[in-house]
């Protein structure tokens, strides 16, 4: 057979498979779409909301972007690295629980077994900022540095409280130990803060040892610092002395 011939019948097969196939136009088995998903639809719960606290109040961080921020890997550094300041209401204080033995002049050393009411060594006075004045489940800040013992804020609170206007230089009551003038007015439940310090995990300056708050992290009032009240503390008289545990029963 000659190559002609092979290639003619090579052909005629090949024709003859083709008529055999159905073509692209035939109408026997028209496309038919299928939708990508033809079963029940899907109940997907609603995503969850974002928090809309503020980061900052004007060019104070809130206490919600303080702690925000310490917590942040990428923004850490912006709150720690440097003095920033920070804006809240003082929703609690230790001043007013603290012991009668610890609440005297200075140059009068406490009682060696002066301690807390639970059994517990001293604390120094220490305030509570926080972005709400009223819920206590908020988020809060404590402020520390302004006063190393409480016989200095017994100082402070004899020479300021029949005072109606800011003392001059010569008569702030400094902490001698820290070297920071003590606040004025002496702070208070109900006043809204804005102090401007060193802010972070730890607070190393008490000789009792380092406290830390990894979570909601310190700010610490040293020299050179600021403390500006945005709302002042209420006025300290006879009838709602500073120090309501030496209040005369």
């Amino acid at each position: 057979m000659t190559s002609k011939a092979v290639l003619s019948l090579a052909l005629v097969a090949s024709s003859g498979l083709l008529a055999l196939m159905p073509g692209c136009n035939s109408n026997e088995d028209p496309y038919k779409p299928v939708p990508a998903w033809s079963g029940k639809k899907v109940s997907l719960p609603a995503p969850p909301a974002l928090p809309t606290d503020p980061i900052k109040s004007g060019d104070a961080y809130t206490v919600y972007g303080a702690i925000h921020h310490l917590n942040s890997l990428y923004h850490n550094a912006e709150v720690t690295s440097k003095d920033i300041t920070i804006v809240g209401y003082i929703v609690d204080s230790n001043i007013p629980r603290a012991p009668v033995c610890a609440v005297h002049k200075t140059g009068k050393k406490d009682p060696d077994d002066c301690k807390w009411s639970d059994g517990k060594d001293l604390q120094i006075p220490t305030i509570w900022i926080s972005d709400s004045k009223t819920d206590e489940k908020a988020p809060r800040i404590r402020v520390m540095g302004f006063a190393d013992n409480y016989a200095n804020l017994f100082d402070a609170n004899e020479k300021y409280q029949h005072l109606k206007d800011p003392p001059g230089e010569k008569d702030v009551v400094k902490d001698e130990l820290w070297g920071v003038d003590i606040p004025f007015p002496l702070p208070g439940v109900g006043a809204k803060l804005k102090v401007t310090g060193r802010y972070g995990v730890n607070f190393a300056k008490s000789s009792t040892g380092i406290e830390a708050d990894p979570m909601h992290g310190i700010m610490t009032y040293q020299a050179g610092g600021k403390w500006e009240y945005v709302e002042p503390p209420p006025p300290w008289d006879d009838k709602n002395p500073f120090f309501p545990q030496l209040k005369k029963k």
